[in-house]
């Protein structure tokens, strides 16, 4: 009977999950996640069924598309989605000193890990679910087999599961829970578009004048690539070996498959790990690292004053931020590898060590990543700018001061801004190198700078990326940015704490990028006057379509060349113009409420 209850207490009656789920179950914002999930699938199934069908073969094919589109974003809103459930998943308990309470309890470590994981993995797990009948209506059109939709299920659902394992894993072993949403994402970001690199990189024909290329060793560790190899079976087919053992037979001839078998024991791993160090966070204390006592000023009574800007709430966000050793070299680290790779590239490219294929490739990757990291920053700065002053109290003396609404929500915003110029130069750096190199025909190289793509039915000779790009990408770039702070800024004033609002705008930000991104590209293949611009108005988007528009923009370059890339500039300029007009909007709706949601939010930090 102990063992029966013992084990019922790892799942149906473990009092961790019932609370989790009974308290999330009645939270509005639970119920507006997972409505807005079904809503965005329905969005994404929607723009693939868009199109002209004139018979049931094209009804099909568009059918699987759909499907395929549907596939790829549910696992991008998985690896969203599941942080924002799962963050902080023991760090909340330890936050608010309850702790203590909760280790005294009969509950034992096993029971205390799985419940926090399974408790907050519920939620996740009941998405995938309710969007399960939405995938299989796609059926009725034709052309996408029932091994197709359990197959992207249970990649979706080993998503999720390691996703929130290696959440909890990293709540345990952080003793800063509020930074560790952050480190999160970034790692994951950076993962995804490693894996995804090295795997284009090691792409090969499985025949000679093939357009099919074979899986790599990096496909049954990467979401996306499993799912590609899944439902493109005839654009990244299994690779054949031809005396494979069983290890090599399941991982390169089955990589779905081995995706799912990999992510299950990675988890398990991960939480057995997690059992052994959790009582560990009882008995922690808070410690200054010796790297940050070793960095901190002397407060010498004679020391010059700094000099105050216009704005006092701008410079603090500028200068004040970022002062410690480890976000120095963050930073500057950032700054210097970046520009160092960046200028790299054509370098590469002009002594062969690359091919032109390669150069775009490796320009598009790093620059999106680049890209991403620097969105990530701006939330974490803009989602904490406020909450953080509530928690510490310094909100409230700054409240005392003659300084408004207005000016205190445009100081937080500039002040970010300049504190991430440094950072907005990277990929502007990158951009623009690669665009003189370009411009002067790869400075003589044997085959010259330029690419044949096929568009249609015809090929076309475009330039390795588009010179003009190192002009646009800036313009979309600092849209978004402002952007991704106004949203981060917003959830910083309303949420109590820096947890809250850190996870909710990384969410909002996420799926906003995710949606237009997703738009962006079935436009670009459809509608050819919306496609430009729409793929302007996210940087991973706008990078692409410098560097690879036959990807993004297909339909848009069979226009020809030429018009395409006046309708890319202008598409650019009206992102940044639509970007200048959401911040000003969303500034005069924040200095009009800010007062209220302050004054009703004081002292429940």
């Amino acid at each position: 009977m102990s063992v029966a209850r013992w084990v019922s207490d790892l799942g149906p009656t473990n009092p961790i999950i019932l609370r989790i789920v009974a308290n999330g179950s009645r939270r509005n914002r639970h119920l507006w996640i997972r409505s807005g999930f079904l809503a965005l699938l329905m969005v994404a199934l929607l723009f693939g069924m868009i199109g002209q069908t004139s018979s049931l073969r094209e009804l099909a094919q568009r059918g699987a598309t759909a499907f395929t589109m549907l596939s790829f974003a549910e696992v991008a809103l998985i690896c969203i989605l599941t942080p924002l459930f799962m963050a902080g998943a023991i760090a909340q308990e330890a936050n608010p000193r309850t702790w203590e309470i909760m280790l005294v309890t009969p509950l034992n470590r096993v029971q205390i890990v799985v419940g926090n994981l399974m408790g907050r993995l519920f939620f996740v797990l009941a998405l995938l679910i309710a969007a399960l009948p939405l995938m299989i209506s796609t059926q009725f059109f034709g052309g996408v087999p029932p091994t197709a939709v359990w197959g992207s299920f249970m990649i979706s659902a080993s998503t999720a599961l390691v996703v929130g394992a290696v959440a909890v894993a990293l709540s345990i072993t952080r003793s800063a829970g509020k930074r560790s949403v952050f480190v999160f994402y970034s790692t994951v970001v950076v993962y995804l578009f490693a894996t995804w690199a090295a795997d284009s990189a090691l792409r090969v024909a499985t025949s000679i004048g093939s357009s099919t290329q074979s899986t790599t060793v990096f496909t049954p560790i990467n979401p996306f690539l499993a799912m590609e190899s899944l439902l493109l079976p005839a654009t990244y087919a299994p690779t054949s070996l031809e005396q494979p053992g069983w290890i090599a037979n399941a991982w390169m001839v089955h990589p779905a498959r081995s995706y799912c078998v990999v992510m299950f024991v990675l988890s398990f791993a991960l939480m057995v790990a997690s059992t052994f160090t959790v009582r560990a966070l009882g008995s922690r204390t808070v410690r200054t690292p010796w790297w940050r006592r070793l960095s901190q000023r002397p407060t010498a009574d004679g020391r010059e004053s700094m000099r105050v800007s216009h704005n006092p709430i701008a410079w603090r966000e500028s200068q004040l931020r970022g002062t410690s050793l480890m976000a120095l070299v963050g930073r500057w680290g950032f700054v210097g590898v970046g520009i160092l790779g960046g200028l790299l590239l054509p370098i590469l490219h002009r002594t062969g060590t690359i091919s032109v294929d390669g150069f775009r490739l490796a320009l598009q990757t790093v620059v999106a990543a680049e890209s991403v990291v620097i969105v990530l920053t701006a939330l974490n700065m803009s989602a904490t700018a406020v909450s953080r002053e509530r928690e510490d109290g310094s909100l409230d003396i700054i409240l005392t001061t003659p300084i408004q609404p207005g000016p205190y929500i445009a100081g937080k915003l500039r002040g970010i801004i300049q504190f991430l110029a440094p950072m907005l130069m990277v990929p502007t750096i990158t951009l623009a190198a690669s665009a003189v190199y370009v411009l002067t025909n790869g400075m003589g190289v044997a085959g010259g700078s330029s690419v044949s793509v096929a568009s249609g039915t015809a090929t076309l000779l475009i330039p390795a990326m588009l010179p003009e790009g190192a002009l646009e990408y800036p313009l979309g770039m600092l849209a978004f940015t402002s952007f991704a702070v106004m949203i981060g800024l917003q959830w910083s004033i309303k949420s109590k704490g820096t947890i809250g609002s850190a996870v909710g705008a990384v969410f909002a930000t996420g799926v906003t990028g995710l949606v237009l991104g997703l738009c962006g590209m079935a436009a670009g293949r459809s509608i050819p006057a919306i496609g430009a611009f729409m793929n302007a108005l996210t940087p991973i988007n706008l990078v692409a379509a410098i560097v690879t528009p036959e990807a993004v923009a297909d339909e848009v370059l069979q226009q020809g060349v030429g018009t395409y890339r006046v309708f890319l500039a202008a598409g650019a300029v009206a992102a940044a113009a639509l970007g200048i007009g959401v911040v000003w909007t969303m500034h005069s709706a924040m200095k009009k409420t800010f007062m209220f949601t302050v004054r009703k939010l004081a002292g429940t930090a």
